[in-house]
C-alpha cells in the first residue's frame, strides 16, 4: 500500500507539472516579447503550439502506453518534457521558443495519458474515487498557482534569468520524477491494445495545423493567397479525416476518434460545450494579460494577482458543483456558462469606465463570478456527456474529450489573436490596447453563448442516474468475477 501511495504522488506531481506549464506562461509573455523581440504570432504560438501538439498526440500517447508499456512511455515523456523545458529556458529567438514549446507538448502527450492508465491498473474501481478527486484538486491548484508562480518568478527575476526561470523549475522536478518513477512505478501494458491509427494522427495534425497556422500567421502575411489556401485546405483535410475515421472504425474498430461516439446526442452536445469553454478560457486570458501588462504597465505579479479572484472563484465553484451537479445536471452547466458571460460583460463595463486608471481590485468581483461559472460548467460535464455512452466506449470517449479540450484552446487563441492584434496593428498605446481587449473579449463571450445552447441538448438528470446505476451494476459483476 505504501508503494502505491508513492506512485500516486509521482503521477500527481507529473500532472501538476503539465497543468502548470499551460498556465504559468501567460504572465511571462510581455517579458518574453521584450527580451526576444518576439512577434505577435510567436506569442500566440508559444501558448497554442504546446496545447495543439498535446492535443493531436494525446490519444496516441495512451495507446502507445498500452502497447509498449505505460511505465516506459511515462519515463520517455518525463525525460523529453524535461529536456524540452531546458530548451525553452535556453531559447535565444522567438522561433526557438515556439519549437521547444511544441516539443514540450508532444512529450506531455506521452506522459499524461499514462497517469490514469497506471491508476486504473493499481487500484480497484472502488478505490479510485479519492485519487481522481485529488487529481481534480490538483487541476484547481494549478489554475491558482500557475499565474502566481509565473508572476513571482518573472517579477522577482529569480536566478537573474527573468522569464526563463518559469521553464528552469521543470528541470529538477523532472529529474526527480524520472528517478522516482524508474524505481517505484510498475510496468504494465494492455493484453488487447488497439493498433495505432498513424494515418489518422497525420490527417488531424495536418488539418488543425493548416487552420491554426493560417489564422495566426495570416495578419503578418497580409492575408496572402497562400494563407487563404491553407485556410480553405484545413476543413477539406479535416473532412477527409472524418471520412477515414468512419471507414477505419467500420472495418477495423480502432479509429483514433470513433465517429460512432457522436451518434449519441448527449456526447455530441457535451463535446461542443467542452470545445467552446476551452476556446473561451484560452482566448480570455491571452487578451487580458497582454492588456494589463503592455497596455497598463502591470508587472507580472500584479497581473497574476489580478487573475487570482478568477482562480479562487473556480475553487469555490468546484466545491459547489460536486453536490449540485447530480441535482441540476445540464441546468448547472448552462448557468455556469451564463455566469462567465455575465462576468465578462461586467468586466468590459469596468474597463470602459475606468480607462487607464484600471486597477487590479476593480476586477475582483467580475473575475470571481467568471471563475465560479467556469467550474460550475466543467465539473459535471463529463458525467453528463457520458451518461448515454456505452461503458465499453468510456475510455475512447474520455480520450477524445481531452483532445477536444486542447484543440478548442488552440483555436480560441488563434481566433482571438486575429481580432486583438488586428486592432492593435503597430499602435501599442493604452487606448488602442483597451479597444483590442474590448474587441477580443467577444470571442469568449460568443463561445460561451454557444455553450449555453449546446448544454440544452445534454442528457437529463434521470439519464445520468440510470448511467451510474448501470456502471455500479457492471462494477459489482466484475468484482464478483474477481472474487
Amino acid at each position: 500500500m505504501q508503494k502505491r501511495v508513492v506512485v500516486v504522488v509521482i503521477l500527481i506531481v507529473a500532472s501538476f507539472m503539465d497543468l502548470l506549464d499551460t498556465t504559468v506562461v501567460n504572465v511571462a509573455l510581455p517579458s518574453i516579447q521584450k527580451d526576444l523581440d518576439a512577434s505577435a504570432s510567436q506569442l500566440e504560438w508559444i501558448i497554442s503550439g504546446y496545447v495543439l501538439a498535446f492535443a493531436v498526440l494525446l490519444i496516441t500517447g495512451g495507446r502507445l502506453g498500452d502497447i509498449f508499456g505505460r511505465k516506459r512511455m511515462f519515463l520517455i515523456g518525463v525525460a523529453g518534457f524535461t529536456v524540452a523545458s531546458a530548451a525553452c529556458a535556453g531559447a535565444i529567438t522567438g522561433d526557438m521558443l515556439v519549437i521547444s514549446r511544441v516539443v514540450q507538448g508532444l512529450f506531455a502527450a506521452l506522459m499524461i495519458p499514462q497517469v490514469l492508465s497506471v491508476i486504473q491498473v493499481l487500484f480497484a474501481p472502488k478505490e479510485r474515487a479519492p485519487i481522481f478527486g485529488a487529481l481534480g484538486a490538483i487541476s484547481g491548484l494549478a489554475a491558482v498557482a500557475g499565474p502566481l508562480i509565473g508572476g513571482l518568478l518573472v517579477t522577482g527575476n529569480v536566478l537573474d534569468v527573468g522569464w526563463r526561470s518559469i521553464f528552469l523549475i521543470n528541470i529538477p522536478v523532472g529529474i526527480a520524477l524520472f528517478i522516482m518513477a524508474l524505481i517505484f512505478v510498475p510496468e504494465s501494458r494492455s493484453t488487447h491494445a488497439l493498433r495505432l491509427d498513424i494515418l489518422g494522427v497525420v490527417l488531424v495534425s495536418v488539418g488543425l495545423f493548416l487552420g491554426v497556422f493560417g489564422l495566426i500567421e495570416g495578419r503578418g502575411e497580409d492575408w496572402a493567397g497562400w494563407i487563404w489556401a491553407m485556410l480553405i485546405a484545413s476543413p477539406i483535410v479535416l473532412a477527409t479525416f472524418v471520412w477515414y475515421q468512419a471507414r477505419r472504425d467500420r472495418l477495423q474498430g480502432s479509429a483514433l476518434v470513433p465517429p460512432s461516439l457522436f451518434g449519441n446526442r448527449g456526447y455530441a452536445a457535451g463535446s461542443i460545450v467542452q470545445f467552446t469553454f476551452s476556446a473561451s478560457i484560452g482566448a480570455f486570458f491571452l487578451v487580458l494579460v497582454l492588456y494589463l501588462q503592455i497596455g497598463l504597465g502591470f508587472s507580472a505579479i500584479d497581473a497574476a494577482l489580478a487573475t487570482l479572484p478568477f482562480s479562487i472563484g473556480a475553487l469555490v465553484g468546484s466545491g459547489v458543483a460536486v453536490p449540485l451537479g447530480p441535482l441540476l445536471g445540464k441546468w448547472l452547466i448552462a448557468a455556469g456558462a451564463a455566469a462567465q458571460v455575465g462576468g465578462f460583460f461586467w468586466m468590459t463595463s469596468i474597463v470602459r469606465e475606468t480607462g487607464n486608471a484600471l486597477a487590479g481590485p476593480d476586477l475582483i468581483l467580475p473575475m470571481a463570478l467568471a471563475g465560479l461559472g467556469l467550474t460550475l460548467e466543467i465539473v459535471p460535464l463529463l458525467d453528463l456527456a457520458l451518461a448515454n455512452t456505452a461503458t465499453t466506449n468510456a475510455g475512447a470517449a474520455s480520450g477524445v474529450f481531452g483532445m477536444i479540450q486542447q484543440v478548442g484552446s488552440a483555436l480560441g487563441i488563434a481566433v482571438v489573436g486575429v481580432i486583438f492584434f488586428g486592432i492593435i496593428g503597430v499602435d501599442f498605446s493604452p487606448a488602442t490596447l483597451r479597444e483590442a481587449f474590448l474587441g477580443g473579449i467577444w470571442v469568449p463571450i460568443t463561445a460561451l453563448s454557444l455553450s449555453i445552447v449546446a448544454a440544452m441538448f445534454l442528457p437529463s438528470v434521470a439519464a445520468v442516474k440510470r448511467h451510474k446505476a448501470e456502471a455500479e451494476e457492471a462494477e459489482q459483476e466484475v468484482d464478483s468475477i474477481l472474487i
